[in-house]
């Protein structure tokens, strides 16, 4: 059963892995023995490296703005110059979040948004699967929300990139699954992130949030990491186009 969840020569990718959610995810594969490549805009992605390769993990950084598609294309053919040309497991957990009235929401806060949250997820999808197909499969796990499935408040455009993640899930699942490829998306709950700052710090809204969770407490990347390796393993083979919330019970309520 444990041989179901290893991941030993297995290549990944972890877009985003240097963010909360993201080096936890980047944890777990590596823990679970595959080597990989993190992309991401900040400069920490450098020390989130260094630090995995000094436990014996190999990892390898890219630093890039998947904003802009130009990067996207570079960060991922360094990527696949690393990985020797072949990609087993590709995470998309870039994100960014603004919040405003949806009434004054800024133009620029929007269309930056969607190209993070959105675009690049479907792009590197795509680049991921002009690698995979031709070796016969790959697993892709994508960053959805449980605002894939409710909507929270002033934050209309974070709400429409996940809902639109989900939704971009589903339908490479339906052009993908029969040519090899997993492709399915984690939901998390209110997790305790960069992201969640303000709104944690809002003891109102705070209080509200917790009311609504069953288990009493916000999440971590930690919570993460059990099912990114599922999703990334052989154990998850009859697991296709499905959004799975990691969220406390919260939707239950």
């Amino acid at each position: 059963m444990l041989a179901m969840f290893d991941l030993s020569g297995k290549n990944a990718i972890v877009v985003g892995g240097a963010g909360d959610l993201g080096v936890a995810m980047l944890e777990a594969l590596v823990e679970a023995g595959a080597r990989a490549v993190v992309i991401d805009v900040s400069e920490s992605v450098h020390n989130v490296a260094t630090s995995l390769s000094a436990k014996g993990f190999s990892v390898h950084p890219v630093r890039a703005d998947v904003s802009c598609r130009d990067q996207i294309r570079s960060s991922y053919a360094e990527a696949m110059q690393f990985l020797g040309g072949r990609l087993d497991i590709l995470v998309n957990a870039a994100g960014i979040q603004r919040r405003h009235p949806s009434e004054s929401f800024p133009e620029k806060d929007w269309d930056d948004l969607l190209a993070v949250n959105l675009s690049a997820t479907f792009f590197y999808c795509q680049l991921a699967a002009k690698t995979m197909i031709p070796m016969g499969g790959g697993n892709i796990i994508n960053i959805a929300s449980i605002m894939s499935f409710c909507a929270g408040i002033t934050i209309s455009a974070y709400v429409a990139s996940k809902g639109g993640v989900g939704q971009l899930t589903k339908s490479l699942s339906n052009d993908w699954a029969a040519k090899g490829l997993h492709i399915n998306a984690i939901a998390p709950g209110y997790m305790a992130t960069k992201l969640n700052t303000a709104l944690m710090a809002d003891s109102v809204r705070s209080a509200d949030i917790l009311e609504r969770i069953p288990q009493k407490r916000w999440g971590t990347g930690q919570d993460l990491k059990g099912i990114t390796v599922f999703l990334a393993s052989s154990a998850s083979d009859y697991v296709n186009g499905t959004i799975i919330p990691v969220d406390g019970g919260y939707l239950c309520r």
